[in-house]
């Protein structure tokens, strides 16, 4: 920014503004009010912001309420916002007042400005004005949780679901191409029977695609938009027209269905909707810890540990250990997972809160819910594409594990019971030998028989061995 200033006025007095700088004395009170964290809000959250401008000018101008020229330059400076023209534009810190009001102000200056600027005015000069164009028949109250839906919505939809549905296919290509092969289960970590690595694999695609289920199921909630509301939810100096115009513009801006909210005063005295639907994205993290978890567990050694799967060498693993590798890739996952955890605590603790006719975290509702949806979005990819497509089988360390494993024994059940079962097991464990050289070398059953009961392929279908 320039070291040169000018004076911009609002209701307090004058302020002095960069000259560079579209925002007026409004956003350059709250640059200085807030020094708090240094963090602004994102792509998302600005291009929604410019959304909303932009369909309030239209719907305005339709109504014959905003004269047309000002509408159509305030639509074009909206456009530049959308676009990511004036990123820069919108300095002002997440930890703001609780409404928003501080960045609906940056907003309406910045496009004001630029829009005074498109049709030949200067900069300041209120040409378009910030309040009375591009603010026309709205509140902070009811375009910054417009603004909240719009962006969590497009981040969901064009984001987020097709990163884990990615993500699903990658894993669903592994179930596949592993549906051969046999290994040792495992419960509480202790062996128990076998399992095909395919269905291992099978078991965490529907974990992911249930995961978009649940985020899709947000979808309904999320659509409802609070503009029309004003500041309490009453509508006073909106046109009853303006609500529904307004959505019809911001589903055709998007592409994705918004409507006008079911009822105006829970749209801006509470954000439910915004705690649901990080429900679900805490739910889909959880997922996605347990997925990378399990695949750690399973590639570890690569000598001295499970090994069943071998690990893509990303990266050294080591500033010490020569040749070590590390699963790097899905210890991000875990980190996510982590921060995700801890958005949701403050999403929770958000949406709850408010006094009667205003939820006053509006800021931090949308900054933590637009992070956590990046963060997944990202690591679903990344964890897609460079950790789980390049995992590989070890197939005959695994099939060796498979029949040293005491659990064979639970298919000996039906054909010797379970008392004589327990006992080969505990033999076989106590002699370092194997559930079916017991079962053989005790008479339980012939070398045929132990075929029979003791396939472990066969053990990974539904069944009774033996029975015909």
């Amino acid at each position: 920014m320039s070291d040169d200033y000018r004076t911009e006025r609002d209701s307090l007095g004058e302020m002095q503004v960069p000259t560079d700088a579209y925002w007026g004395a409004q956003t350059q009170r709250a640059v200085e009010n807030f020094p708090i964290s240094g963090i602004t809000f994102g792509r998302r959250f600005v291009r929604a912001l410019g959304v909303v401008k932009k369909a309030a000018a239209q719907a305005n101008r339709d109504l014959g309420l905003i004269p047309d020229e000002k509408a159509d330059a305030i639509v074009d400076a909206a456009d530049e916002v959308i676009a990511g023209d004036h990123d820069d534009q919108f300095p002002v810190d997440v930890f703001q007042t609780g409404s928003g009001t501080s960045s609906n102000m940056n907003a309406n200056e910045v496009i004001a400005n630029r829009a005074a600027e498109l049709v030949g005015a200067e900069i300041g000069s209120r040409e378009i004005h910030p309040n009375d164009h591009v603010n026309y028949g709205q509140s902070s109250n009811d375009v910054i949780p417009t603004a909240m839906h719009v962006a969590s919505l497009e981040a969901v939809e064009k984001d987020l679901l097709p990163a884990l549905s990615e993500l699903a296919e990658a894993l669903g290509e592994k179930e596949q191409e592993f549906d051969g092969v046999v290994k040792t289960g495992r419960t509480h970590l202790q062996d128990a029977t076998p399992v095909r690595l395919g269905q291992e694999f099978g078991g965490y695609r529907t974990q992911i695609e249930k995961g978009i289920r649940r985020v899709e199921h947000t979808r309904d909630h999320l659509s409802e938009l609070a503009l029309g509301g004003t500041a309490v939810g009453t509508g006073l100096n909106t046109h009853p027209e303006f609500p529904g115009k307004a959505a019809e513009y911001i589903s055709e801006e998007t592409g994705i269905e918004f409507r006008e909210a079911d009822n105006h005063f829970e749209a801006q005295a509470a954000h439910d909707a915004m705690g649901e639907a990080h429900g679900a994205l805490r739910t889909v993290a959880g997922s996605m810890n347990k997925i990378a978890n399990d695949l750690r567990l399973l590639a570890s050694g690569p000598r001295n540990g499970l090994g069943e799967i071998e690990q893509p060498e990303n990266q050294p693993g080591s500033s010490i250990m020569p040749g070590k590798i590390n699963p790097v890739v899905a210890e991000a996952v875990n980190q996510v997972h982590k921060q995700v955890v801890g958005n949701d605590a403050a999403v929770a603790a958000g949406a709850a809160e408010g006094q009667i006719d205003l939820n006053l975290y509006k800021p931090v509702l949308a900054h933590n819910f637009l992070e956590s949806t990046e963060l997944l979005s990202n690591s679903a990819t990344v964890f897609a594409d460079r950790f789980v497509r390049k995992l590989e089988a070890n197939e005959e360390f695994a099939a060796e594990q498979v029949e040293r494993s005491m659990a064979l024994a639970t298919a000996l059940n039906p054909a010797i019971g379970y008392d004589k079962a327990s006992k080969v097991a505990k033999k076989a464990l106590a002699e370092n030998k194997t559930v079916r050289e017991v079962a053989v070398d005790e008479g339980y059953l012939t070398e045929e028989e132990a075929d029979e009961v003791l396939d472990p392929e066969k053990m990974t279908h539904r069944g009774i061995l033996g029975d015909d």
